[in-house]
């Protein structure tokens, strides 16, 4: 054979070769099915958005890190290691309370700042994209005053039952809300209390628990509201058992132990929800502090007939920070969602809502909350007015943004925006990927989101400046971060 024939076949052969291996290296760098849906970005650079408290920057653009070839990290140099590669949760959201309180205070507010609060919450454009919502069934102690939506004794077949009382101010506020955030929008609803009637102590307030004859009239209460709320266009995208469950309060409350939470949810919720064809409408268990959520998890979850109703468990943070039982219970129970489901700091002051380290409670808690396979990350109260309330029992506190009243003012704690750098950035459908610290003065956490974009959110909680360095794919840029300052790295 001619010889150069020969050698144009060996060429054709090795670029047939060349091609196939590029091709498979291509399908195996994006993958395939459900978990291949999400891109990581060829990284090159990323905008940087900072909250400082030394500078004027609230959210705001700083300007973009470059990305240069970096192979090694070391042990010395802070650095934040990214790996897109591996991932995690999905998140449903996060965002705030809508109460009784929120609504009233909005109302007293003039049309455009109210109109403001709103947009700097709900749209995802000019606010902080606000999606996932807790609202309450019956009143709480963020109300003006204590009511149910059946107040009549005996009301068995709540025939009596109605919820005009939230016409006036609460719907109209989740409305609004549903309006701004679009289809990303969801709802959950919790009880503070049954009407007094269904229980023990006779009293919404103080404590009592739900009398055993009432079990499935209470479940049918559930039904009602979530069918009057879809009946005002607000599909609820699910409900906790009951908010506080082991905690004897000045307001609305009702006692449950493990044991009679599991049995109401298999007994009685969890089937009437299903024979009404709410089986989408999420059910969550505990919604109380994280100290003893496992055991509350491990009576209900270890029972296969109440499990099997459950979507997952809720976890406030008033006694203690006990991140470390988050991560006990994901790897406990793997197949169950952790949602935080309340939290605020107090007591109320108006000399002291522009104090720094409120921000940083909560940026604290939402890193290593989300580090540890939570899904979705709820604040208390979205709004309170000059007093901290209204509320019916003189529990005040502090929100994020805080609404005068008396002057028409509007006033944002720092807390608003260091909400902002992870409700924004990281949206719902987002996953969690590998997001490692060297160094134990940098807390931070990292998404990749549905588009492909990557947000990483980094806090420096020190009384000093940090030179520091992202490191991702055998690439890296280095950043400056102020004492007390917090950043979300965005690298589309």
């Amino acid at each position: 054979m001619n010889p150069s024939v020969v050698i144009k076949r060996l060429f054709l052969l090795v670029l047939i070769i060349q091609i196939t291996a590029c091709k498979q290296a291509g399908e195996t760098a994006t993958g395939s099915g459900p978990e291949a849906s999400v891109q990581s970005p060829a990284v090159s650079a990323a905008t940087v958005y900072m909250t400082a408290k030394e500078s004027e920057n609230r959210l705001a653009e700083i300007g973009k890190i470059e990305f240069t070839p970096f192979d090694q990290p070391d042990e010395h140099f802070p650095t934040i290691i990214l790996d897109p590669g591996k991932t995690f949760q999905t998140i449903v959201g996060f965002g705030g309370a809508l109460t009784d309180a929120s609504a009233e205070t909005l109302a007293k507010l003039p049309a455009e700042k109210r109109e403001e609060i709103l947009t700097a919450y709900f749209d995802k454009d000019k606010g902080i994209g606000y999606n996932l919502c807790r609202t309450h069934i019956n009143s709480c102690d963020f109300s003006s005053g204590s009511y149910a939506y059946t107040e009549v004794d005996g009301d068995i077949g709540l025939e009596h039952f109605s919820i005009e009382h939230d016409l006036k101010y609460r719907i109209p506020l989740i409305k609004d809300a549903m309006k701004l955030a679009g289809k990303d929008f969801k709802l959950f609803a919790s009880p503070w209390s049954p009407p007094a009637w269904m229980k023990t102590n006779n009293h919404m307030l103080r404590g009592g628990k739900l009398k055993p004859e009432y079990y499935q009239v209470w479940a049918d209460y559930f039904v009602k509201f979530i069918r009057s709320y879809e009946k005002e266009g607000i599909p609820v995208w699910g409900v906790t058992v009951q908010n506080e469950p082991m905690a004897v309060q000045t307001w609305e409350s009702c006692i449950y132990t493990a044991g009679e939470e599991r049995d109401f949810v298999k007994n009685n919720l969890g089937p009437t929800l299903v024979e009404n064809n709410m089986e989408d409408v999420k059910v969550i268990i505990w919604d109380h502090n994280r100290g003893i959520m496992n055991q509350r998890a491990e009576v209900v979850y270890d029972d296969p007939e109440a499990s099997k109703y459950v979507w997952g468990t809720g976890f406030h943070w008033y006694t203690g920070d006990h991140f470390e039982n988050v991560k006990l219970h994901a790897e406990a129970f793997p197949d169950k969602k952790l949602i935080f489901t309340e939290g605020c700091v107090y007591p109320f002051d108006m000399e002291n809502i522009y104090l720094w380290h409120w921000g940083e409670r909560y940026a604290e808690s939402i890193i290593h909350d989300l580090n540890n396979s939570t899904v979705g990350w709820v604040d208390w109260n979205i709004v309170l007015d000059e007093t901290g309330g209204p509320n019916h029992v003189s529990n005040f506190c502090l929100a994020p943004v805080i609404g005068d009243t008396r002057k028409g003012e509007v006033h944002y704690m720092n807390s608003y925006y260091y909400m902002g750098h992870f409700s924004k950035f990281i949206r719902s459908g987002a996953k969690r990927i590998v997001c490692a610290s060297n160094n134990d003065d940098l807390l931070a956490t990292a998404f990749i989101n549905p588009d492909g974009s990557i947000s990483t959110v980094i806090m420096n909680a020190t009384d000093r400046d940090m030179e520091t360095r992202v490191w991702i794919e055998g690439k890296a840029a280095n950043m400056f971060l102020p004492g007390h300052s917090i950043a979300t790295v965005v690298l589309n």
